[in-house]
């Protein structure tokens, strides 16, 4: 099957995207991958369990090298970036579901708060053609 036009479309649609849209899709996909990460860790598939959280921290650590460190916030979330990146190392290393099952919540509350942002800001509005 050939995939070339999938990919065109796929590059098209994240190139039009504003930067909101584009931090949407990176919180969503790190809640998805957690949540994958929790499923794997309880039915013991460890390479799923490990491949998901390596690629929240893959997430989190674009999340922290993108920040404009202009902004007195930026320091802050940098902050939680570290958090949330060795957090992730911690659960990974003793494959620890409390410790996951405490971390998922915070990382949809961050997703929740940007989207809230992001609505705020005027730019959760529909695109004007």
């Amino acid at each position: 099957m050939d995939t070339r036009g999938y990919q065109q479309y796929k590059q098209q649609s994240i190139n039009s995207m504003t930067p909101g849209e584009l931090l949407m899709l990176l919180y969503d996909e790190l809640v998805k991958r957690s949540t994958l990460a929790n499923i794997a860790l309880e039915r013991q598939d460890w390479p799923l369990f490990e491949a998901s959280l390596d690629r929240c921290v893959d997430i989190v650590n674009y999340l922290d090298e993108t920040l404009d460190r202009q902004y007195p916030i930026s320091h802050d979330l940098g902050r939680m970036y570290d958090y949330f990146t060795y957090e992730m190392g911690r659960i990974k290393a003793g494959r620890n579901k409390k410790e996951l099952d405490r971390l998922r919540p915070m990382l949809a509350d961050m997703r929740d708060a940007f989207r809230t942002s992001e609505k705020n800001s005027g730019g959760g509005q529909e695109k004007q053609a």
